[in-house]
C-alpha cells in the first residue's frame, strides 16, 4: 500500500487541496511503519512546494 500511495500523491501533486486529501486517505490505510517511511518520503519529494501542508497533516499523527 505504501508504493500505491506514493504514486497517487505524485499524480496529484498538481492541485494542493487533492495533494492534501490523498495524503489523509494514505495516512488512514497504512500501518506504523509504512508512516514513518512515508513521512520521510513526502518531505524529501513535496517539503519545497507543499511543507505547510505536510507539517500540518504529519503533526496530527504524531
Amino acid at each position: 500500500m505504501l508504493e500505491y500511495a506514493k504514486t497517487i500523491l505524485l499524480k496529484v501533486s498538481f492541485d494542493k487541496i487533492l495533494f492534501e486529501k490523498e495524503l489523509r486517505k494514505a495516512l488512514r490505510m497504512l500501518v506504523p511503519a509504512e508512516l514513518s517511511e512515508l513521512k520521510s518520503w513526502c518531505y524529501q519529494q513535496f517539503s519545497t512546494v507543499y511543507r505547510r501542508i505536510l507539517n500540518r497533516v504529519f503533526v496530527q499523527t504524531a
